[in-house]
């Protein structure tokens, strides 16, 4: 299954308000996986932490350039900005998204610091070398071609320019898998193909990046992917429920209480895996 452009916005548009109540989206602004480590000791906590954990291994200065591509309601862009004063560009398919992400930025009054627009991060409109740093939290995940995603990254980025990514891989491209567990949990997130490791790896190296280096991070987003599957069984009856009384509810609303049960299953199953990556042009 391949999911367009438009589908991927209908899934953010339409299950913002889930993220609302069970991923506590207003207190921390991210829609990513926390990574928890030995000082971390709450669940907003981990989400930040996911953030300052890529913004460590990018080594982000104030004269830097950052496109946040697929930067959801724009939690990481503020943080990004906040910790470093660099200029940050997010971009995203949603427009609930770009709402949020606009009020947020209003009420924190960040002026031109931050700025977020409505685009595509595989085609942007944005000129050649124009970036220091690209910035993908759990957004690469949803281009179905990695290959167009990383192209797009390499004519944005400076020479000397960076990539830092945290996503999904399949721990093996020929793993078996006979209740396709990692098949439903993507088409409940809009999400057409993972690839593993040392598939991107391959790729990146296709496209022109000459450093590749990674960080396995599965370890530390267990409790995360725990609590996404302990909030799919306590949703499942509210949300059948709501489903038979609300027959016009969309596909993705309908299903999304069903993504927590999956992901968790296929983690434990060693199914994928979660990387910290980063690239340098």
């Amino acid at each position: 299954m391949s999911f367009t452009k438009k589908e991927i916005a209908s899934y953010y548009n339409n299950t913002q308000n889930h993220y609302k109540r069970w991923w506590k989206l207003e207190d921390h602004l991210g829609l990513h996986y926390g990574i928890w480590e030995d000082h971390i000791r709450s669940f907003p906590e981990s989400i930040v932490n996911t953030n300052k954990v890529l913004l460590d291994k990018a080594n982000i200065s104030a004269n830097d350039l950052v496109l946040d591509a697929g930067c959801g309601v724009g939690g990481s862009s503020f943080y990004i900005h906040q910790q470093t004063s660099a200029h940050v560009t997010g971009i995203t398919l949603s427009e609930k998204q770009i709402t949020l992400a606009n009020e947020s930025k209003t009420k924190n009054k960040l002026g031109d610091n931050v700025s977020f627009m409505l685009m595509d991060y595989n085609n942007t409109s944005f000129g050649n070398e124009e970036f220091d740093v690209i910035w993908a939290c759990e957004s690469m995940c949803h281009t179905p071609d990695k290959t167009v995603f990383l192209n797009e990254c390499y004519r944005l980025l400076k020479p000397g320019g960076k990539v830092i990514l945290c996503d999904y891989f399949l721990h093996n491209e020929k793993q078996n898998d006979p209740k396709q567990l990692i098949k439903k949990w993507l088409s409940t997130w809009a999400i057409s193909k993972i690839v593993a490791l040392n598939t991107f790896e391959t790729l990146t190296r296709k496209v022109g990046f000459k450093s590749f280096t990674s960080w396995d991070y599965s370890m530390n987003i267990y409790p995360s992917a725990k609590r996404m599957y302990l909030a799919s069984i306590a949703g499942s009856i509210p949300s059948i429920a709501y489903n038979l009384t609300h027959p016009q509810v969309t596909s993705f609303a309908k299903t999304h209480f069903l993504s927590g049960y999956y992901q968790y299953r296929a983690l434990r199953n060693n199914l994928w895996e979660y990387h910290v990556v980063l690239l340098e042009k």
